[in-house]
């Protein structure tokens, strides 16, 4: 069992005020909260080693070189990818799925098929609307159901000899969904699809091994894993990203350069064009070190107990109505009460000291399917307590008084 109190020891961000009230955070499915741990490796980093890496012969410069190149062999292990080559470091999660988006340009037709599910965040979306609108091929989509789960039979209705692609999200960051990927990538591998996996609301939670899925591609950020903003993963098999074009050109990314023709360097280099975020993606290793030194069947038992508790709690509001009730979740709740707008209970929570999210989640086709305009959603991690929950359901049951 976790020492959740030691363990709030190591974020100090969580003993700061907001509004004259102790901080609850309840905003981890936008970004989670770094521990000191982290802090220090990248306060480390910018004071005694800052440099720019693979190019320099000078100590910092392969100082820089070997912490970068450790942490990707620390997230190589963590997601169990088969070589260190496999993973490409990028932005986040968003640049990651348009670094794929865009090699695929060269490789769909017209007429080719492109399947997401209902479930998706917007930018497990628009990039492959985009992708279509570029190579006319058309985008079909896995329907859900009232309690926000993906309907399968649907899928494998709709995958056929013209399927492609298929993209869908580990876990749904609106309603907490788990969707069963391995069931979807061995129906769509069948077909002969290609399947890019949307991390980004899992990594937090569970331990993806992406051998034993079996994945193509899976994406992934650094700050929903108590990491900093501004780094993220691309796992991908070695040889599709051997086939699919450089996303971006300049340094880095080259072998050989003249004015008649350029050369690509080896993977992972192809995929990372310039000054990459060194710090970021030290500090993403480090990360990666804290929570598996926590492990992760820790967390996720310890997280069911916080969704537990509190959906139970929530449960006993008047008016109050959860969306996303499926059997497999994780630790998000959207809900609203009554009539009352998500914005303004949001906002008097704020007052109370208390961070949840409202609105539409960048995922607006579930908030139209519901009919609704958004939700609010609090969303859990190892560090919250049960005493923070029993803080939130006062300070909402005021919040509704309020505006009723």
């Amino acid at each position: 069992m976790l020492d959740v109190n030691n363990i709030r020891k190591d974020f100090p961000i969580l003993h700061r005020q907001v509004n004259g009230k102790p901080l609850i955070y309840f905003d981890n499915a936008a970004t989670s909260q770094t521990p000191q741990q982290v802090i220090d490796v990248i306060v480390d980093y910018y004071s005694n080693y800052n440099a720019n890496i693979h190019r320099g012969v000078h100590s910092l410069s392969q100082e820089a070189t070997d912490a970068y190149e450790q942490a990707r062999l620390k997230i190589q292990n963590h997601f169990n990818a088969k070589h260190s080559h496999e993973i490409i470091y990028t932005s986040g999660t968003t640049h990651g799925i348009n670094l794929i988006a865009n090699g695929f340009s060269s490789l769909l037709q017209k007429g080719d098929e492109i399947i997401v599910s209902a479930l998706e965040h917007h930018s497990n979306i628009v990039p492959w609307q985009m992708l279509c609108e570029r190579t006319g091929a058309i985008l079909k989509v896995i329907p859900m159901n009232q309690n926000g789960e993906l309907v399968l039979s649907e899928f494998d209705s709709i995958l056929n000899d013209n399927t492609k692609l298929v993209f869908v999200n580990h876990i749904s960051n609106a309603l907490g969904t788990i969707n069963p990927i391995k069931y979807i990538i061995t129906e769509a591998h069948k077909f002969g699809a290609v399947v890019l996996v949307d991390g980004a609301q899992s990594c937090p939670h569970i331990k993806p091994d992406v051998q034993a899925l079996d994945v193509d591609f899976y994406v992934c950020s650094a700050h929903k894993i108590c990491g900093p903003t501004g780094v993220g993963m691309l796992y991908g098999k070695e040889e599709w990203l051997k086939k699919l074009p450089p996303y971006q050109g300049g340094g880095e990314m080259i072998a050989e350069v003249s004015f008649e023709k350029t050369t690509y360097a080896d993977l992972p280099h192809k995929f990372e064009a310039g000054t990459p975020n060194i710090c970021g993606g030290i500090a993403f290793g480090a990360a990666l070190d804290y929570m598996n030194r926590i492990g992760f069947a820790n967390i996720s038992a310890y997280e069911n107990e916080l969704l537990k508790y509190a959906t139970e709690q929530l449960q006993q509001i008047e008016g109050l109505k959860i969306y996303g009730t499926a059997k497999e979740k994780t630790s998000v709740i959207s809900f609203n009460v009554g009539n009352i707008h998500p914005y303004d209970i949001g906002t008097i929570l704020d007052k109370m000291g208390i961070a949840v999210r409202t609105g539409h989640h960048c995922a607006q086709p579930i908030m139209d399917y519901f009919k609704i305009p958004g939700t609010i959603r609090a969303s859990f991690m190892f560090y919250n307590t049960k005493e923070e929950i029993d803080t939130f359901i006062t300070a909402l049951k005021k919040a509704v008084m309020m505006l009723s």
